[in-house]
């Protein structure tokens, strides 16, 4: 294969299994010299993840509001390309949303023009083991089918699994035919490079009629919609934008303030621990610092991200995915009551 193709890697996985830490920790072990560009995508119109990776060594560009190949297929090759053009990378990293499909991501990559341009290597698909024995996530078909195109299954957070979620994982993993290029197990995203380049495989779908009528409905949409900017600003004079969003069974609900503007830590701490959702993701300016907050199925987990001053922090930032439709005025109102500033 000619060297001036671009090994690319999709980087897959369900809501809250980790994939921006894997891709952070790749970014940080990954060889000095080489140009590293990250193309995300994710379910709600705010975006938090392109955020949390600014700092890292790599160019990122976000494609927000839905799934990436489904919703925003014009902005993705339009990303794509500035990625392309402008950074002239060694490697691409695709991240789709947790609740996207990656299959017409593939097809995307490999496809027309593409094909002379990237080299599409392993799709590497996290999984928390926790998972598997919960009929809400073995039920849905995109986490099925996330599996299904896995050329690596990679099993994360295996520091929070009992013997049980491993040995679910290790069942699943040794139950394809074909099987798997490879399956690991890791704790914190510990992704190894080599894993990247193991060839892509054809895959069988276990809910191809699912992403086919996901698709349909997002062809549906109005062309302002199809044509999304994929770079929101606030309004002049604004102190902050609200965004919702929703498809396929889900809500998705975010906020984009002045990074000026600063919240009560402890206020926003235990906000942040009661929220109805099923994902909740924040990089807020707050009383005690930049810090970043993930919660997931009410269990939340802070992190300070000391090298980022509060005047070179772009923006704060707050999305929320639901199950259920999201009464925003209300949430709005709580969250604005921990404003200090």
């Amino acid at each position: 294969m000619s060297s001036r193709l671009i090994p690319t890697n999709i980087i897959t996985g369900f809501l809250g299994v980790g994939k921006t830490t894997a891709i952070t920790h790749l970014l940080n072990i990954k060889p000095t010299h080489e140009v590293w560009s990250v193309l995300v995508n994710e379910f709600g119109e705010i975006g938090i993840d392109g955020a949390l990776l600014q700092g890292t060594n790599a160019h990122v560009r976000e494609v927000p509001g839905g799934c990436i190949c489904c919703v925003a297929g014009l902005p993705m090759k339009m990303a794509l390309n500035m990625l392309i053009a402008r950074t002239k990378p060694d490697r691409i990293i695709v991240e789709p949303t947790g609740l996207g499909h990656p299959e017409e991501i593939i097809n995307t990559l490999t496809g027309e023009y593409y094909d002379t341009l990237l080299d599409l290597r392993a799709t590497l698909t996290l999984v928390d083991p926790r998972k598997l024995s919960d009929s809400r996530y073995t039920g849905n078909a995109s986490f099925n089918d996330q599996i299904a195109v896995a050329d690596v299954l990679v099993a994360n957070k295996t520091d929070l699994c009992a013997p049980d979620d491993r040995a679910n994982f290790d069942g699943l993993a040794t139950s394809f035919q074909p099987p798997k290029a490879a399956a690991f197990a890791v704790s914190q995203g510990q992704l190894e490079l080599a894993w990247l380049d193991y060839p892509r495989q054809q895959h069988r779908l276990q809910h191809p009629q699912h992403h086919a009528g996901q698709k349909a409905a997002a062809n549906r949409l109005s062309p302002q919609r199809e044509l999304y900017n994929t770079a929101i600003q606030l309004p002049e004079g604004e102190d902050f934008v609200r965004r919702e969003n929703q498809g396929g069974g889900f809500h998705a609900c975010g906020w984009m303030f002045r990074p000026d503007i600063c919240f009560d830590f402890n206020g926003l701490f235990g906000w942040m621990s009661g929220l109805p959702a099923v994902r909740a993701k924040a990089v807020m300016n707050t009383s005690e610092g930049i810090y970043m907050f993930n919660a997931e199925q009410g269990v939340l987990s802070v992190k300070p991200l000391a090298e980022v001053a509060a005047q070179d922090l772009g923006d704060s930032r707050l999305e929320m995915i639901s199950e259920s439709p999201i009464d925003a005025q209300p949430l709005e109102a709580e969250l604005l009551a921990f404003r200090l500033v």
